[in-house]
């Protein structure tokens, strides 16, 4: 039954979940700091919808391939890993053109949402919210609008904070010497995410 305890119980789980570093928001704050807030909420509003996509595949049985096959986990982890590499070398590729040359761009909305599901942070959210949090003894339909509904409104603001925190960051690096530091030690910091994933 959907009641205070429970929305009380998903809201924490989702905004430990959702705010603690991990690969969305290592991309989102350095597109904060690279591109400002704006440019970012393509980014930030793809995140919940590829994981409202993840959320439904979940709930119709799709996360049961994870204990069949542990290894598509494994599997999406070096898809993951493989693809925040690729936007570090992108990083470190756009730090040696021209300051008018406009190549750089920041994650497009269905990139995000593509991301997630190769996102092993992603699927391991989806698979431990619904058998804690899904209202079983409620209308199916109802159940899953719930478990959407609830991972959304707590997964933008959850998010924002690190796109927030990178655009402010943004706005003291006014030397452009600085600035190229910062991106170089986002985009090691970038590595380090798809390694830390990996292992």
């Amino acid at each position: 039954m959907i009641n205070v305890e429970l929305v009380l119980a998903i809201s924490s789980f989702y905004f430990v979940m959702f705010a603690t570093p991990g690969p969305n928001n290592s991309i989102l704050t350095t597109s904060g700091i690279k591109f400002g807030f704006a440019r970012t909420v393509p980014n930030i509003l793809g995140i919940p919808f590829g994981h409202t996509l993840q959320l439904i595949f979940v709930i119709l049985g799709f996360g049961t391939l994870f204990d069949h096959f542990p290894i598509l986990l494994s599997f999406l982890k070096y898809i993951g890993a493989a693809y925040l590499l690729y936007l570090a070398w992108k990083m470190f590729g756009s730090l040696k053109i021209s300051e008018t040359s406009n190549k750089a761009s920041p994650l497009k909305f269905y990139e995000a949402i593509l991301f997630q599901f190769v996102n092993p942070k992603a699927w391991v959210i989806c698979v431990t919210a619904v058998p804690l949090f899904f209202p079983y003894d409620e209308n199916f339909f109802v159940g899953i609008f719930f478990m959407v509904l609830m991972a959304v409104a707590i997964c933008i603001p959850s998010i924002s904070i690190w796109a927030l925190g990178g655009s402010i960051i943004r706005h003291f690096l006014k030397n452009t010497n600085i600035k190229k530091f910062v991106e170089w030690l986002l985009a090691i910091l970038l590595v380090g995410t798809s390694i830390s994933i990996v292992i």
